[in-house]
């Protein structure tokens, strides 16, 4: 597309280029409206995406599936900017390129803010929907901006690029400070409908603001052929190939650092999160890093970095490698504050906030930069799309992510006896509406030739409970292997019919004496030990696992008499009950009857889904122990292969190693810098 009447080559003038505050401008209001919404991700898709208007689910998803999900739009975030690259490189130029992908942005924002306004529309789709358009908006203006940025400078202003590089970080920061305080907190009191609403708000003004600055701007035209040229020749294949290689290395630390947005969420729970005077969201502790963008950035600018230059020459590949080095250090906090989490304590949030200035001080020497060396090292008509390829590590970053977390989820055999469940109560209530009747023998008959369709037996239990049966090891229904589900008429599960849920339900107990005893759940090796001589009826042991201050599961192998398979019968265990020595506190807190309910609290009242009454999900039971209240969710697999501290020290390790095998990089690699030529004509110099 034709630059028409606007510049198409930067002026040789030694000061600030006019269209640079609207570009700033425009990614401060942008950043707010992509950091907003993907602060509350996580926390949306565990607690509230279930309960919205149309769901088709009634429970909420699994944390290590809510990570994979988030980290796997974050692939696509950032994968897409090659589409926008090549859009921007060859036929639309940067300018329209972002001005055309930034209306796909708001549709997407839009898509978000009306899930679940209609009860016909599930807003698990409506979700998809938004996040896919989002994807293909955020991403595929993100190599664009960045280089249009470094489209406004020539030869003569090149020494103000490192400086508006760091102004540009800066704007991205103070979107991402005051969104990530805002909207956990419209998440929490107004709900999802102004939480994702408001950010798209903010992109439409961003887009709007953008559109204002055309006049100021440099306009790069397209490369069209020439790019093919220029990309396909020995200085373009080598310099994409000798940047690769950096973001290699990249990829593995934005696979820790993005876990911001979703583990440290979720491990932030667990915290004592009153600091400060403040009781702070869980989501609301990612607004500590764009905070700590903003400090740390003078800081290096103006006091480490010509420090540090006294002593040795601080290149940008050795900026890179210090960074590795510290993002180690960042991270093992984290695992070691799990460690105190998996142990029963629940450690103050300053340590995770510790956590968040170290990682932070690598992100100022890896990310900053790497966005200016991957620009200076792009050939002129290269710029978008090397500026992609930086981008693809952070995509490919994520997909490791994801990738994990699928992994170390172990398959589970209850899925479809659920639905199947759910299928016959619904069938039941529909017919009670329409007042229809149905012989009992028929009905019966009916429901064992659904099940036996998905190769489940079925068995009628009293007062119109039933069971499901899955075939055990054999494969063949009626061993003495096989396992019963047993549900309610509602459809909900209320534990197995063979012999482990009773010994399970011992196991229960025995935790709810030491509770009593204590004051608190034991922690996994101290319940392990606790529950060592109960046996299954397989004669195995029990397992346990500490989740937090109130859950934790217990477990049996199963018929296969392996940990960690399909077939490990598990109870997850909410407490629900305050031990004694707590509530005198707890009723002196609670004693005003106007306290206001959050959103969410609202809404389960809305559905009845308060915690007695939550059968779909948690069965609420007294137990045999006195005061110790306790819902239980049954399952068969499930469970998660790497869990607790372990999954933090995982990656820990794996950047110790990614930093030492970056070492020979910084020893070998060898720079080139390309910048766009001025335009010294009288007429541009009018």
């Amino acid at each position: 597309m034709s630059s028409g009447k606007y510049r198409t080559a930067p002026l040789p003038i030694k000061g600030m280029p006019g269209g640079i505050p609207y570009i700033i401008g425009n990614e401060a209001a942008e950043r707010f409206s992509f950091y907003g919404m993907k602060g509350i991700l996580v926390i949306f898709m565990t607690s509230y995406l279930y309960l919205l208007q149309g769901s088709l689910s009634s429970e909420p998803i699994s944390d290590a599936k809510a990570i994979a999900w988030y980290h796997e739009f974050t692939f696509w975030v950032y994968l897409t900017p090659l589409f926008g690259a090549l859009l921007s490189d060859i036929l639309f130029g940067k300018y329209w390129t972002i001005l055309t992908l930034s209306i796909v942005y708001c549709l997407g924002h839009g898509a978000l803010a009306f899930m679940g306004t209609n009860e016909h529309i599930d807003p698990a789709w409506m979700l998809g929907l938004g996040l896919g358009l989002i994807a293909v908006g955020a991403g595929g203006i993100k190599p664009c901006v960045s280089a249009h940025v470094g489209d406004q400078f020539g030869e003569t202003n090149k020494g103000l690029v490192t400086k508006i590089f760091m102004w540009f970080y800066f704007s991205i920061n103070v979107g991402a400070f005051t969104s990530t305080l805002l909207t956990p907190w419209l998440l929490e009191w107004y709900g999802p409908h102004w939480a994702f609403g408001i950010p798209g708000v903010l992109m439409l003004f961003a887009t709007f603001f953008f559109w204002c600055g055309r006049n100021k701007f440099i306009h790069v035209p397209a490369g069209g052929l020439k790019w093919f040229k220029e990309t396909f020749s020995w200085v373009g294949i080598s310099a994409l190939l000798k940047l690769s290689i950096i973001y290699v290395f990249i990829a593995v630390f934005w696979a820790l650092f993005d876990q911001t947005g979703s583990s440290w969420v979720l491990q932030a729970e667990d915290m004592e999160r009153n600091w400060l005077g403040t009781t702070w969201l869980p989501s609301q502790i990612q607004a500590v890093n764009p905070i700590m963008i903003l400090v740390l950035i003078p800081v290096f600018a103006m006091l480490i970095y010509p420090t540090v230059t006294r002593v040795f020459h601080l290149t940008p590949i050795r900026k890179i490698a210090i960074g590795l080095f510290i993002m180690v250090i960042g991270f093992a906090i984290i695992a070691i504050i799990q460690q105190w989490i998996d142990a029963g304590e629940k450690p103050s949030i300053g340590w995770q906030i510790l956590a968040y200035a170290i990682i932070t001080a690598a992100e100022v020497m890896i990310s900053i930069t790497c966005l200016e060396f991957s620009y200076t090292q792009a050939p002129r008509t290269m710029k978008s799309i090397v500026m992609a390829f930086f981008m693809c590590s952070v995509a490919f970053g994520n997909l490791f992510v994801s990738m994990v977390a699928q992994f170390i989820q172990v398959d589970t055999l209850g899925e479809s006896p659920k639905l199947l469940a759910k299928s016959y109560a619904a069938s039941s209530q529909a017919q009670a509406k329409t007042g229809e009747t149905q012989d009992p023998t028929s009905f019966e008959a009916e429901r064992r030739t659904l099940a036996s369709d998905m190769d489940f037996g079925y068995e009628g239990l009293p007062d119109d409970h039933f069971a499901l049966v899955l075939p055990g090891l054999d494969g063949v229904i009626g061993s003495p292997d096989d396992v019963k589900m047993g549900f309610s008429p509602e459809g909900s599960m209320t534990g197995f019919i063979t012999g482990e849920d009773e010994v399970i339900r011992q196991g229960i107990d025995e935790i709810g004496r030491y509770w009593q005893s204590n004051g608190r759940l034991p922690s996994t090796e101290d319940g392990g030990k606790l529950l060592g001589d109960l046996k299954d009826q397989w004669g195995q042991p029990l397992g346990y696992l500490y989740q937090n201050r109130v859950q934790f599961t217990v477990s049996s192998s199963g018929p296969d008499k392996m940990w960690l398979s399909e077939f490990d019968i598990r109870a997850e265990v909410n407490v629900t009950s305050t031990h004694p020595s707590a509530v005198e506190e707890e009723a002196s807190a609670d004693q005003s009857e106007t306290k206001r309910l959050s959103w969410l609290e609202n809404r389960k009242r809305e559905i009845r889904l308060s915690q007695q009454s939550q059968a779909t999900t948690w069965k609420p039971e007294p137990g045999n122990v006195e005061g110790f209240g306790r819902s239980i969710k049954w399952d068969i697999g499930g469970g998660l292969k790497l869990s607790g501290a372990s999954y933090f020290w995982f990656y820990t390790w794996l950047m110790l190693g990614t930093a030492i095998l970056f070492v020979p990089v910084v020893l070998l690699y060898k720079p080139r810098t390309y910048l766009q030529e001025e335009d010294s004509s009288a007429e541009a110099k009018g």
